[in-house]
């Protein structure tokens, strides 16, 4: 007897392997936040605010 696929089931399995993906990234960017956040740093993605030029009328 020849193998029938079942297309709903793969479709399902394959979601359900993509959401477990997702939830596991989440969870790792939640820990590394919470952690930089007990370690009193900033994330590194937000960027750091930087003298400009333009509030030195001294600076040439």
């Amino acid at each position: 007897m020849v193998f029938k696929p079942n297309y709903n089931m793969q479709r399902a399995e394959r979601d359900r392997a993509k959401q477990a993906k997702k939830d596991e990234k989440v969870r790792e960017k939640e820990e590394r936040r919470k952690a930089e956040e007990a370690a009193g740093t900033a994330p590194s993605d937000t960027p750091v605010p930087t003298a400009t030029t333009g509030d030195n009328p001294d600076a040439t």
